[in-house]
Order: structure tokens, then sequence, then C-alpha cells
């Protein structure tokens, strides 16, 4: 009787492994699959705008931008920022809530938002700092005389200098124009 029983537990202690370790399996494979939807829903979600404004036609790179831009003859603004920066997301938030600058954008721009520094070292003439808002005349000229209102960070611009930064945008119109 004793040997019965013996090999009765030894086969049950094999059955528990087993259903454990498929159970296991099949947890594993459930989460997989759930990290795997999750990614592909946030890389879909993601769009040339990166948030700061859906309705704004924007350009892929900067290269792009610089082409179009001749195309078109008007200028290009360029918004340096990352995803990560909470003073980013800020002036994001306030320029997206800016019907005006959207308009603007949207109309006499060409428009690009850059994650990652470009190779013209001309994008970067006080620093490389996010955020950081230039604009570019169809001469391929990087305006550095349109500057925000820190002397520190001259292409710098916070949420409450909307009003400053849609003067500047004015003023990349105007003086393209009146250099033509």
């Amino acid at each position: 009787m004793a040997t019965t029983n013996n090999s009765e537990s030894g086969g049950n202690g094999r059955f528990t492994f087993i259903t454990m370790a498929r159970w296991s399996l099949c947890v594993f494979l459930l989460l997989l699959s759930c990290d795997v939807a999750l990614l592909k829903k946030k890389k879909s979600v993601q769009t040339l705008s990166r948030g700061w404004g859906d309705d704004i036609t924007w350009v892929q790179t900067y290269e792009e931008g610089l082409t179009k831009m001749k195309e078109s003859n008007k200028p290009l603004m360029v918004i340096h920022h990352l995803e990560e920066c909470q003073y980013c997301q800020a002036l994001k938030k306030a320029f997206v809530e800016n019907k005006s600058i959207q308009k603007m954008a949207k109309e006499d721009f060409i428009m690009l938002n850059l994650v990652h520094e470009t190779t013209d070292v001309n994008m970067a003439p006080d620093g490389y700092y996010v955020p950081r808002i230039l604009f570019v005349d169809p001469s391929m000229t990087v305006r550095n005389d349109i500057t925000s209102k820190y002397t520190n960070r001259k292409f710098a611009y916070a949420p409450e200098d909307m009003d400053f930064l849609e003067e500047n945008m004015v003023k990349a119109k105007k003086l393209y124009h009146t250099e033509l």
C-alpha cells in the first residue's frame, strides 16, 4: 500500500507541476499580447503634430521643411522640444489653446516640430536647449533677429509668452515680405 501511495503522489506532483506550467505559460502569453496591443495603440496615436495642433500641416524633417518653404515662399517655423520636458508640455498646451497662433501657423508658415536636433548648426545659435522656436525665411536664412524676451535663451518661450510669440510670427511674415 505504501508503494501505491508514493507512485500516486508522484503522479499527482507531476500533474500539478505540468498544470502550473501550462497556466503560467497561458498567463505569460496573455500579458505579452496585451503589452504588444498597447504598444501598437500608442504608435498609431502619434502624428506629425505631436500634439502641437492637429489642424496644422506639419512636415516630417528639416530638409522637407526647407524644400516646402522654397516652393511655397512661406517662412519655416521650427519648434525644438522633448516629449518628457515639462516646460515643453506647458508651452505646447498654450500654443494649442491660442487660436490666433494656430490660424497663423496653419495658413502662413511651413511648420516643423522636432524632438531630435538637426545637423544645421544655424538652428542652435545660442545653444541646444528646449523648448526653442526659430524662424527660417525662404532665402534659407535663420532669423536670429527674431528672438524671445529672454537674454540667456534667446529662442525660448514660456506659456505666458504667447502674445510675444504671436508678434514674432507676424514679424517673421512682414520682414520676409519687406525684403522681397
